[in-house]
C-alpha cells in the first residue's frame, strides 16, 4: 500500500479476535510513536547542532553497518506525509520527541526560532488531522556542547534541560497538554554510561550512577517547568520496564533477580514515586549520590501520568564476576523470539501495568511503547506482509485489554513505531514500523500489521 492510497474497508472492520475492546474506554488514545534522531534527518539544517548521537554514529564499529541518522526517514521534510499516514491508520495520538540540540543549539542559552518553528508547524498539523500530540522532551539526544562539559553526570545539565523544557512548553504549551520529560533514562544511564553501547559510549559505573541521579533530577526540575510554563499541562514520565524472574530457584539466582529488577525497574520507578532511591541498590552500585536537599522532592512530585515501554521479560542468572548488578539475563531454548532476539511474552505486559497500578498506585497509564522487529520483504506487487508482527501487535493489545479489565487506569496505547527508522546501535538493519521505508526512495508502505491496528482502532471506535 503507498501513501496515496486509502485502507480497504475490510481492513478497517478487521475482526479483533481475542481483544476484550470493550475493556478500554471511549476516549482511550490509540497511537503511534517516534523518535526525533530516529526519524527527522537534516541534522545540520537550520540551525541545528550535533547531539551524542551525531558524534556516537561517527565512532568505527559503532553502529552497525556503519550507518548514522544523517537522512533518517527525512520527517522534518516529510511530516506532511507522515501525518497523513497516521490519518489512513486512524489513529488520534502521537508520541512524538523534540531534539533538544535543534532548539537550543548550544544547550543552553537562547532558542533556535527555526527549530521551535518545525515543531510548532507540526503541532498544527497534528492538531489540524485530529490527531493528539504527546510530546517527549528528552529521547536520548543530548547537545555535543553539553556532553564536553561533562554531560549527565554533571548537575548543571539537569538545570540546562530545565531551562530547554521551559523554552519548548512556553511555544507549544497552549495546544500540547501531554508531556514527557523523559524517555528510558535506564538506556541513557546503564547503556551509555554503564554497557558503553549507546551514546556517549562509556563504561564507568560512578559516571553511570550519577547520570542516572542527574536524569531523574532533571525530570524533576522539568517537570517544575513545564507546569509553571504552561499551567495545564498533564505530565508524566517513560520508562522502559521488564518482568524479571530467576532462572533457577536457587538462593543466588533469586537474590539476583531482586538486583535486576532494582536495576531495570525499582531504581527508576521508586524516586518518582516518592519512595527515594532503593537502599539495596545504592548498596550494589556502591556510589554515593551527589544528593542536595529538595532533590528528592522534585524527583518525587506527584505525576499526572506514567509512561510503559515494554519489550520483553527477563530471566536471569547470578553473575558474580559481571558489572552491577552482578546478574545476566539468560536465552531460554525454545522460547518465541522477535528479530531483536527478544523474548516474546505479552503477558509480562499485562502484569507491569498490574504493578504500576497496585504496587505504585499510577493515575494514569499509557504504553508509550510496544513493538517487534522482525525482517521485512516487500513482495513484487509493493505490499509488506508481516504476520509475526501482527500475532504480536494483537497479542500485546489483547494483554492490555486483560489488565483494564482488572481496573488497570489505562488511557493509551503507542504502537513502535509509526516508521521503520534508525535503530541506533542496530542502524537500519532492525524494522519495528507499522509502515515499511524504502531508504533510497522515501517510499513508505502500510504493512499488514499497520492494516491490523487501523482495523482494531475501527472496531474500537464503531462500538
Amino acid at each position: 500500500m503507498t501513501l496515496s492510497e486509502s485502507l480497504p474497508v475490510t481492513e478497517r472492520a478487521a475482526d479483533p479476535a481475542g481483544i476484550d475492546l470493550a475493556a478500554f474506554p471511549a476516549d482511550f488514545a490509540w497511537g503511534t510513536a517516534t523518535s526525533a534522531y530516529q526519524i527527522e534527518g537534516a541534522v545540520a539544517e537550520d540551525g541545528r547542532a550535533p547531539s551524542i548521537w551525531d558524534t556516537f554514529t561517527r565512532v568505527p564499529g559503532a553502529i552497525d553497518g556503519g550507518h548514522t541518522g544523517d537522512t533518517a526517514c527525512d520527517h522534518y521534510h516529510r511530516w506532511h506525509e507522515d501525518i497523513a499516514l497516521m490519518r489512513q491508520l486512524g489513529t488520534n495520538a502521537y508520541r512524538l520527541s523534540v531534539a533538544w540540540p535543534r532548539v537550543v543549539p548550544g544547550g543552553d542559552g537562547p532558542a533556535n526560532p527555526k527549530g521551535l518553528d518545525f515543531y510548532d508547524r507540526l503541532t498544527d498539523g497534528l492538531l489540524a488531522a485530529g490527531i493528539e500530540p504527546s510530546v517527549t522532551l528528552y529521547h536520548w539526544d543530548l547537545p555535543q556542547v553539553l556532553q564536553d562539559r561533562g554531560g549527565w553526570p554533571e548537575r548543571t545539565t539537569a538545570e540546562h534541560f530545565a531551562a530547554y523544557a521551559a523554552l519548548v512548553a512556553e511555544r507549544l504549551g497552549d495546544r500540547v497538554t501531554q508531556w514527557a520529560t523523559l524517555n528510558e533514562p535506564l538506556c541513557s544511564a546503564w547503556i551509555g554510561h554503564l554497557e558503553g553501547r549507546m551514546a556517549p559510549g562509556r563504561t564507568d559505573l560512578t559516571a553511570a550512577v550519577r547520570a542516572s541521579y542527574h536524569l531523574l533530577l532533571g525530570h524533576g526540575l522539568a517537570t517544575q517547568a513545564v507546569r509553571a510554563a504552561a499551567p495545564g499541562a498533564r505530565i508524566g514520565i517513560v520508562n522502559n520496564l521488564s518482568t524479571v524472574e530467576p532462572a533457577t530457584g536457587g538462593e543466588a539466582d533469586r537474590a539476583a533477580a531482586r538486583r535486576m529488577d532494582g536495576h531495570v525497574n525499582r531504581w527508576w520507578l521508586d524516586p518518582v514515586h516518592g519512595r527515594g532511591f532503593p537502599a539495596d541498590m545504592r548498596e550494589v552500585y556502591g556510589v554515593d549520590l551527589p544528593e542536595r536537599p529538595g532533590d528528592l522532592a522534585a524527583i518525587g512530585a506527584p505525576l499526572d501520568w506514567t509512561g510503559l515501554n515494554y519489550y520483553f521479560p527477563q530471566v536471569v542468572t547470578a553473575d558474580p564476576a559481571g558489572p552491577a548488578p552482578f546478574a545476566r539475563q539468560i536465552d531460554r531454548p525454545g522460547v518465541p523470539r522477535t528479530g531483536m532476539n527478544w523474548e516474546v511474552d505479552a503477558s509480562g505486559l499485562e502484569t507491569l501495568i498490574m504493578r504500576l497500578t497496585e504496587e505504585y498506585g499510577a493515575r494514569r497509564i499509557h504504553i508509550t511503547e510496544n513493538g517487534s522487529s522482525y525482517p521485512d520483504t516487500v513482495a513484487p506487487d509493493g505490499s509488506v506482509h508481516d504476520p509475526e508482527r501482527t500475532a504480536y501487535l494483537t497479542a500485546h493489545l489483547a494483554a492490555c485489554a486483560r489488565a483494564a479489565r482488572r481496573g488497570a487506569p489505562l488511557a493509551g496505547y503507542y504502537a513502535w513505531s509509526l516508521l521503520d527508522n534508525f535503530e541506533w546501535a542496530y542502524g537500519y538493519d532492525k524494522r519495528f514500523g507499522l509502515v515499511h521505508v524504502d531508504y533510497a526512495t522515501q517510499r513508505r508502505t502500510v504493512k499488514s500489521s499497520g492494516r491490523r491496528y487501523a482495523g482494531i482502532i475501527a472496531a474500537h471506535r464503531s462500538r
